[in-house]
């Protein structure tokens, strides 16, 4: 099996899964219990693992509450600002692209069913690129909350989070970033740039799965979903997960000293087999901003061969995903190709391929032979 859906989740560096494992069995510990020294080390390590992380994204280590990942980071900035709010008597008004991860969608759409917040759609262009002047006009008309997304987790486009927390300072309007898929691709500085929140997730730079973090300045007030023990400031409270804190905090550290020159390596080997199906398919598509996307990020459309059916030639020999939605066992097309426009043979030949540090030139050879088969065993059988 060639892996090549690094956007889905990406395998665990072996340097951190030892630091997991060591956390689990002979470092292990509750950061909470203060009466021994098990517990001083179990807080140490979080201490630790907190630096980390707020090393690579530019914040201070006060910044940083632990979650299970990028979702529940993301319900906790959202409706943690909508409670607030709310206690005061405000009907929030919540600005956010069409693109942006269902976590981000499916919450806003949630309260906004309820009746909770005025919801503002940003509209995307055919490369999923925002139109800045529309989000500014957003902020202009008073907003309590910005939601853009660092990078696209289906076509990988990367937008310019700098600008459009410059955008919302000048307005003094509170800018959530989901930098799920960026953080430890591409460099993000929370405190120098002025962003208010932003999530992400160990699973996506080489860390364990269900741990994630919340960076949240101190003086943009939240109200917490869950109560009991008081841990974390009382913003996320329970034992901390200290295996996948450790994990997390050791991902990010190898990140902040590997990225850039992973990236190079890793967007090189993308251009590679971008250039190797584009000469075997003649009718190859690629969306997305090619000039700003994440390195690892192809995202192809054959239009005229239903993606379904290259899915299933390729699902035992080469892990690439859909990009769709799937809710209750029924597929759905991509919302975030809905939002770019393309004709509908687009959307129904789209695949989603995503590279990762682990991924070899062999890899890389032998995925565009097995894709480029499959495109051919389609074509044959539909004639």
């Amino acid at each position: 099996m060639i892996y090549l859906d690094y956007h889905a989740t990406t395998p665990i560096d072996p340097r951190v899964a030892e630091k997991v494992l060591q956390a689990m069995t002979t470092n292990f510990g509750n950061a909470s219990s203060v009466d021994h020294e098990v517990g001083d080390r179990a807080e140490a390590a979080v201490k630790a693992a907190t630096h980390h992380v707020a090393d690579l994204v530019g914040a201070t280590p006060r910044d940083i509450i632990f979650t299970s990942g990028a979702t529940e980071s993301l319900n906790l900035a959202i409706q943690g600002t909508v409670q607030h709010l709310e206690r005061s008597g405000t009907k929030p008004r919540i600005a956010i692209s069409t693109v942006e991860h269902k976590a981000v969608l499916d919450t806003c759409d949630a309260l906004h069913k309820q009746g909770r917040i005025e919801l503002i759609h940003i509209s995307v262009d055919t490369q999923a690129r925002l139109d800045l002047g529309q989000l500014e006009q957003a902020c202009a008309n008073g907003i309590h909350l910005l939601c853009i997304m660092a990078a696209n987790n289906e076509v990988g486009t990367l937008y310019p989070i700098e600008k459009i927390a410059a955008i919302a300072q000048s307005y003094q309007v509170p800018f959530l970033c989901d930098a799920s898929q960026a953080v430890g691709k591409s460099p993000i500085q929370f405190n120098e740039w002025g962003i208010t929140m932003l999530t992400l997730s160990g699973h996506k730079l080489y860390g364990p799965q269900g741990v994630g973090a919340l960076v949240v300045r101190r003086d943009h007030r939240l109200e917490p979903l869950l109560y009991g023990g008081g841990q974390q400031r009382g913003l996320r409270p329970g034992t901390l997960n200290l295996p996948g804190i450790v994990g997390l905090g050791e991902a990010c550290r190898l990140r902040a000293i590997e990225m850039a020159m992973d990236e190079v390596e890793i967007g090189q080997k993308r251009d590679r087999l971008q250039a190797l199906l584009q000469a075997q398919i003649p009718d190859l598509g690629i969306n997305g901003d090619l000039q700003n996307r994440l390195a690892g990020n192809l995202h192809i459309s054959i239009p005229g061969i239903p993606n379904s059916a290259i899915i299933a030639r390729v699902r035992h020999q080469l892990a690439i995903s859909t990009g769709s939605a799937c809710s209750s066992g029924v597929e759905a097309p991509s919302h975030v190709l809905r939002a770019m426009g393309p004709a509908e043979p687009v959307v129904e030949g789209a695949l989603r391929i995503g590279l990762g540090k682990f991924s070899t030139d062999d890899d890389i050879h032998q995925a565009a032979e097995i894709l480029t088969q499959a495109v051919e065993s389609v074509k044959q059988a539909m004639a």
